[in-house]
């Protein structure tokens, strides 16, 4: 690990100089953008730096209860400020912020996502991570800052929802030994699954049932589809930012293998995709301009024509087909 220790050291030596900082991470933030993000800057707060956290949207009410979320500034456009450096966690490119004005910084990349830009002066890529609160985590380590409850609690948020509630590939003794160390500082990892998937809305409610309902399957049941509209939002009360885990619902059944949940918006479909195992929905995200990781990935479809669907479902069942092997049939 020489260049990973090379790159935490320049990472550290740039804060340990600097005094004032500003974070951000990608557009439509999620547990893991917000519990890195914050779990960070109240770092660099223990150091005595100048830390402002700017995102494009704001955070979903999901994650209302994350300490100090209040503290996130959102706008997709910035005017100069003096800082040392900034620190984009968790996006593939810079463009992934939806921030204008953050070019003309000294950027920091902290990221794990497979095909990062590597955009930064300074970049610590790791694909092996499960999260980029693992990544934020070390950071913490290594500059000497005490792990409080409240960036614990952060970081915790971070690292079960980008799992999937430890679900996902990637997951290593690396992860537990973090969260054994969260769970040290006194935090409930009970009481905060239980925010997070235990708090939902009574119009969230309806809509996975709407949902369910009408989800359709492809590829011999291997695919399940959802298509949410705005008309369904509207029926079920429904908030648009309250549909974080829906997509994953129907991974329970047994013989489907990945999901496709196709959200009508103002220009396409923006398109969420999970998977199973080895299923690698990750490249199918790239074949669209889109991203993420091999069992959860997203892009954004442009045509909304039935063929663009299909042909969308035909590449999600080659990735099955592609994970199953070569047939031994003769």
């Amino acid at each position: 690990m020489p260049e990973l220790a090379q790159e935490v050291a320049q990472i550290c030596d740039l804060i340990s100089t600097g005094q004032r900082f500003l974070l951000s991470s990608h557009a439509r933030p999620d547990g893991d953008s917000l519990g890195s993000q914050l779990a960070l800057g109240a770092a660099l707060d223990q150091l005595g730096k100048g830390v402002r956290i700017v995102n494009a949207d704001p955070a979903p009410d999901l994650y209302g209860f994350l300490p100090d979320v209040s503290r996130i500034e959102v706008s997709t456009s910035l005017d100069p400020t003096k800082v040392d450096a900034l620190v984009v966690l968790e996006c593939g490119t810079l463009a992934r912020t939806g921030v204008e004005g953050l070019a003309r910084y000294r950027v920091v990349n902290i990221d794990h996502h497979a095909g990062n830009a590597m955009f930064g002066a300074i970049n610590w890529h790791d694909a092996s991570a499960c999260a980029c609160a693992e990544l934020v985590f070390e950071l913490i380590d290594a500059l000497g800052v005490q792990l409080t409850p409240a960036m614990a609690t952060q970081l915790y948020v971070a690292i079960l929802t980008d799992t999937g509630s430890f679900r996902h590939a990637n997951i290593t003794d690396r992860t537990f030994e973090i969260c054994r160390r969260i769970a040290a500082t006194g935090v409930e990892p009970a009481a905060i699954a239980a925010q997070v998937y235990n708090n939902g809305s009574l119009g969230r409610l309806r809509l996975t049932g709407m949902l369910l309902d009408r989800m359709e399957f492809d590829d011999d049941h291997r695919i399940a589809v959802l298509t949410l509209t705005g008309e369904m939002l509207n029926a079920s009360g429904c908030a648009p930012d309250d549909l974080e885990g829906i997509v994953n619902l129907p991974l329970a059944v047994r013989d489907v293998q990945a999901v496709v949940f196709l959200k009508h918006t103002g220009d396409g479909l923006r398109v969420s995709l999970r998977s199973k195992d080895a299923i690698d929905v990750r490249a199918v995200a790239v074949e669209y301009g889109g991203g993420g990781h091999r069992n959860a990935a997203g892009l954004t479809l442009t045509d909304v024509a039935a063929e663009a669907r299909a042909a969308l479902l035909g590449r999600v069942a080659a990735a099955i087909a592609k994970a199953d092997g070569p047939s031994t049939a003769d």
